[in-house]
């Protein structure tokens, strides 16, 4: 047998270099979105007038994400991965000095206008799980992206922990922490010098245009991949944002609020060494709905009552649902479309994903302040908003499943 018959496997060597790098970046520059939504919503209700409008800055910061995802995604596909994360990284910065500045003139629409350019760091942070799926290979794949959501394990310790240790720093509440939020974005943004993502080949004339947008979406895999995102995404942001406002409204304080927080992110971000096995063994569907039973569970304990416990509980498995739905169907959207039509479909993938999470975020304010007398009425009012959405989600993986097999790979 001839040397160039000889198959040889992949050695994902590129990948893994890359993988390494975006966990990092994960770890180091991710760290200020755990920072953001502990103490967003607190900052916003010592500024605004009205306290229905508390969650407002993390509102606009998930606006910002939406609005950014798709001119993100062409900015990527046009002059490559390493771009846009600079670009999403100096919006961290700027949208940091933003807020901390709205913040030391008490001026609410200014800390707004901040979180609002903060939304595009988050956009871009989006999109290092999709870089990591770049240059490995089908097997690697899963357990790339899952590698990479797992360096949010450190930032689930390191903001929280710089929350604590910066927010009093100075006489304005929270304004080291956004100084911190600063300084993050600008040391992170060096690790993408050793990002090795070759850049996407310009398209010929006659090179495959792929399918529109509407095809995409009413592809079966594609959509149900789309819904169980954004329903996975949402709930956790629905439920994360009011945390913070429920706990220190149930008479404990900023620092445990923070812990539940840690806790909650952790639990996010550390199942994620062996998510990507477990969809390899078990089959992305199985996991994605594992991960919605989970997300219910963190429901029924939410309004079981509101002891520091109970909030524990509750985060941890919102943080182990939202892991299992949102890898799940981040690996299959990224196995269901062609690479010439990634830039179109990553985009419009986040975009919808973090519209549903835009409206939940709003509504997390409004349901926590404003549904009912007490935090506790508010808490509920949160905690039972899920059960819709969770219905939504899992009769489209059943309906998905339930299809024959041939045209379910559709």
């Amino acid at each position: 047998m001839r040397m160039s018959d000889v198959t040889v496997p992949p050695t994902d060597s590129r990948a893994k270099r890359n993988v390494t790098v975006l966990v990092l970046a994960q770890a180091i520059l991710g760290a200020q979105m755990p920072m953001i939504f502990t103490i967003g919503g607190l900052a916003g209700q010592s500024l605004a007038s009205n306290a229905c409008f508390a969650t407002l800055p993390i509102s606009l910061i998930v606006l910002g994400s939406m609005l950014s995802a798709t001119p993100v995604s062409a900015l990527m596909q046009r002059y490559g991965r390493r771009a846009g994360f600079f670009v999403g990284a100096g919006a961290g910065a700027l949208g940091g000095m933003v807020g901390a500045y709205g913040l030391y003139i008490a001026s609410f629409p200014i800390f707004l206008l901040g979180s609002l350019i903060t939304g595009t760091y988050m956009s871009a942070q989006g999109f290092y799980r999709f870089a990591a799926a770049d240059t490995a290979s089908d097997d690697f794949r899963p357990k790339a992206i899952s590698y990479v959501m797992a360096g949010g394990l450190l930032s689930a310790v390191i903001g929280p922990q710089l929350v604590k240790a910066t927010s009093d720093a100075f006489v304005v509440p929270f304004l080291g922490a956004y100084a911190a939020v600063v300084a993050i974005n600008v040391i992170g943004a060096m690790l993408f010098l050793f990002l090795d993502i070759p850049r996407p080949p310009r398209p010929s004339e006659d090179a495959p245009k792929g399918r529109s947008r509407w095809e995409l979406l009413t592809t079966p895999r594609i959509a149900v991949a789309v819904i169980c995102a954004t329903v996975s995404y949402a709930l956790m942001n629905l439920v994360m944002t009011s945390t913070p406002l429920a706990v220190v409204g149930c008479g404990f304080e900023t620092g445990d609020a923070a812990n539940v927080v840690t806790a909650h992110v952790l639990a996010m971000f550390a199942p994620s060494f062996f998510t990507g096995h477990l969809i390899a063994r078990f089959g992305v569907e199985k996991i994605m709905a594992l991960g919605l039973v989970i997300l219910a569970g963190a429901g029924v304990v939410g309004l079981s009552g509101v002891e520091l416990e109970q909030f524990f509980v509750a985060l941890v498995l919102l943080g182990l649902g939202w892991n299992f739905g949102f890898i799940g169907a981040t690996t299959m959207l990224a196995g269901a479309h062609e690479p010439h039509e990634r830039g179109r479909m990553q985009g419009l993938n986040d975009l919808i994903v973090f519209g549903g999470v835009t409206f939940a975020s709003l509504a997390s304010g409004g349901l926590m302040n404003c549904s009912g007398g007490s935090a506790q009425q508010g808490w509920t009012a949160v905690n039972l908003a899920m059960a819709p959405f969770l219905v939504l989600a899992g009769g489209a993986l059943i309906w998905l499943v339930m299809r024959p097999r041939d045209t379910a790979e559709a």
